[in-house]
């Protein structure tokens, strides 16, 4: 039976990666900026996607794969967690029972959403890697270029919110879509031709 478990090092990176990532966004939610570019930056979703999705794509194994991205979501969790209740943040350190209770039972859809996303999206960064699956292309994609409409629809307004940085994300997962694109139409074709050498 195949391991689950990466290797240490990728393990170490993962859980590195996470807690910067998850410390680095909460700290631009933080800053009071002029147009609320950094505020509208801290609570983009889809880097939350791509970030599970990059580590994943490191891995040749779907496993442990899949744990990677569990483990670099859940680790992000936590920088995103202790940088709240730091003293950044306007916290003590004191990192008694009670603060650590309330700020997850207020993050409760977070935390849940991580457990599925990140290995599913650790998952699809390694059929991508290995397979050039078109699925996790369009899931990476569809992510970045869908986020603003999706919220829209929900009935989330936009209001108040930088739109420098709504643009700059669909601009990106449009860039994406074609480095997908234009890497899997590249991938076939290289399949295609050694199937036709043998």
């Amino acid at each position: 039976m195949r391991s689950f478990v990466p290797t240490p090092l990728a393990l170490v990176v993962a859980v590195l990666v996470g807690i910067g990532f998850g410390s680095a966004d909460q700290y631009l939610g933080s800053l009071v900026t002029p147009g609320g570019w950094t505020q509208t930056l801290s609570l983009l979703s889809a880097p939350w996607l791509v970030l599970p999705f990059a580590l994943g794509c490191g891995q040749i194994r779907a496993r442990q794969a899949a744990t990677i991205g569990l483990v670099v979501t859940m680790t992000a969790l936590l920088g995103y967690f202790v940088m709240i209740m730091g003293p950044l943040e306007g916290g003590q350190w004191n990192l008694s029972l009670h603060e650590a209770r309330g700020v997850l039972s207020s993050n409760e859809l977070n935390i849940f959403g991580g457990l599925v996303t990140g290995p599913l999206y650790g998952f699809l960064g390694q059929r991508w890697r290995t397979r050039r699956a078109w699925m996790s292309a369009v899931l990476v994609a569809g992510a970045l270029c869908l986020e603003p409409f999706a919220l829209t629809a929900a009935g989330r307004t936009l209001d108040g919110r930088s739109s420098t940085v709504w643009t700059l994300e669909v601009v990106a997962g449009m860039a994406t879509a074609i480095y997908f694109a234009l890497a899997g139409l590249v991938y076939r074709r290289r399949r295609a031709r050694l199937t036709a050498q043998s």
